[in-house]
């Protein structure tokens, strides 16, 4: 198994923001397999996002090909620069 298949074998969450309220619990949120999330990558409106804490994400070789970095403590910081109507997919290996 690739790098990038083990990567997508972890189960995400996805959130879609509404920039307006506040995220719904990790609990809430929808979950989605490798092979949905394949089938989004690359598609415009849909930003895969780690959410690994610093270290544990420089730390590793596995990362999804243009996912995007955030600090999971700061999500109301950084959901802002994503639109309302962006699909974020969270993942954490």
């Amino acid at each position: 198994m690739s790098v990038g298949q083990k990567a997508l074998g972890i189960l995400v969450a996805v959130l879609l923001l509404g920039l307006g309220s506040a995220a719904p619990c990790l609990g809430d949120a929808p979950r989605m397999g490798k092979e949905e999330l394949r089938a989004l990558l690359g598609s415009s409106g849909v930003v895969v996002v780690d959410v690994r804490t610093g270290g544990d994400w420089r730390r590793s070789d596995e990362k999804i090909a243009g996912a995007v970095r955030e600090d999971p403590g700061a999500v109301r910081s950084w959901a802002e620069k994503y639109g309302k109507e962006t699909t974020l997919v969270l993942y954490c290996a």
